[in-house]
């Protein structure tokens, strides 16, 4: 896109000014991270699972409810970690999820958009 495309100078009568202070460049490559690891279905789902209970979730208890192996929804846990979104405590031999709400808040604030003026 051109630099003439992105001005503020009206283009055939018509102007639309752009936020670009929006997002900048390190909240973009922070967000990327963080749907993409949002973006495996089974991932999302987890993330839907342990940000609905009511408290800390037992793998044990959510590996069941999906039609693969204990070592991939491991691997999922692990993907939804790295990237913020939950942390977990090991207690013997399972391991116990919880979201990080601050982690929601961002991506809730991430994703606000002003609603367009009345008119």
């Amino acid at each position: 896109m051109s630099k003439q495309q992105l001005s503020l100078e009206p283009v055939g009568g018509c102007c639309v000014p752009i936020m670009d202070a929006a997002l900048d460049s390190a909240a973009a490559v922070e967000g990327a991270s963080v749907f993409k690891a949002l973006s495996d279905p089974i991932r999302l789902r987890l993330m839907s699972i342990i940000a609905s209970a009511p408290g800390e979730v037992c793998v044990c208890d959510v590996t069941p409810l999906f039609n693969v192996s204990g070592p991939t929804i491991s691997h999922h846990l692990k993907v939804l970690r790295e990237a913020g979104l939950v942390d977990c405590e090991r207690r013997g031999t399972w391991v116990y999820y919880w979201v990080l709400p601050e982690r929601l808040t961002w991506m809730s604030t991430l994703l606000s958009v002003p609603a367009p003026a009345a008119g």
